[in-house]
């Protein structure tokens, strides 16, 4: 029976985790993207080379959307598109610590059919397939029934208190967390474990992809910070922010939204 594109998704994201922790705390070479993009390491190369290898022979019909990839608009012509981030949260691969993450997704004319996050340092394999529910390491997801910002717990960075985001005379006051990884957000958010996160910048669609049909399946609600929803392989593949949440928390936050 051939390999469903799940399977094929989990296999990569396993062989990839095995390259990275190979790398990890080690001497590796490390230097920083041009305009500012952020660091990069020899890592991330070594597992990026690995999942296009592989996932391309796999699946030679499908485009290639990555952010250590050179873009062209061949990917434009594709129904199906693999959208990868090797090492999402580089900065955090290279201080030590282990909340960074493999995320590979697969999108059908703009919308997410499958999707994994990876940590492999701790041993978490989060995983979705269109209609089909999202799990952690088998364990079915479900976010949390949260609908009060300000008693919720929320990933977000700093910036997102700034008052120009907000409508209100006070940023609403909900416990704000920070990882990282955002695939490994909206991973916690699809778990319960927090009841939302977003953020108000441009973000790109391989930081977003898989977690988004994660967020999904576990019942939640994502969308762009109008409450837009997400499409994914756009010619310009950044995102106008994120939001996600249960869906009654979802609609408190985006009314609260300047």
């Amino acid at each position: 029976m051939p390999e469903t594109d799940l399977s094929l998704l989990i296999n990569a994201a396993q062989a990839a985790g095995n390259i990275a922790k190979d790398f990890f705390q080690s001497d590796m070479k490390t230097w920083d993207k041009a305009d500012g993009a952020g660091p990069v390491t020899e890592a991330d190369l070594a597992v990026n080379t690995l999942l296009e290898d592989t996932l391309r022979e796999a699946r030679p019909d499908y485009g290639w959307l990555s952010e250590e990839s050179a873009d062209t608009d061949e990917r434009q012509s594709k129904e199906r598109v693999f959208i990868i981030d090797p090492i999402d949260g580089t900065r955090s691969y290279i201080s030590g610590s282990t909340t960074w993450a493999h995320s590979l997704a697969i999108a059908e004319n703009g919308v997410i059919t499958n999707a994994v996050v990876l940590l492999p340092m701790r041993d978490m394999l989060y995983s979705a397939s269109a209609g089909n529910g999202a799990q952690l390491n088998g364990d079915t997801l479900s976010t949390s029934a949260q609908r009060d910002i300000a008693s919720a717990t929320i990933l977000a960075a700093k910036p997102t208190l700034d008052q120009k985001h907000w409508n209100s005379e006070a940023v609403p006051a909900f416990k704000r967390h920070h990882r990282p990884s955002l695939a490994y957000r909206l991973s916690l958010v699809a778990e319960g474990k927090f009841d939302a996160m977003f953020t108000f910048r441009p973000s790109w669609e391989w930081d977003i992809a898989a977690g988004a049909l994660i967020i999904s399946e576990a019942g939640g609600t994502i969308s762009d910070k109008t409450g837009a929803p997400l499409r994914f392989n756009g010619l310009d593949p950044r995102l106008n922010g994120v939001l996600a949440a249960g869906p009654a928390l979802h609609t408190s936050i985006l009314q609260q939204l300047a």
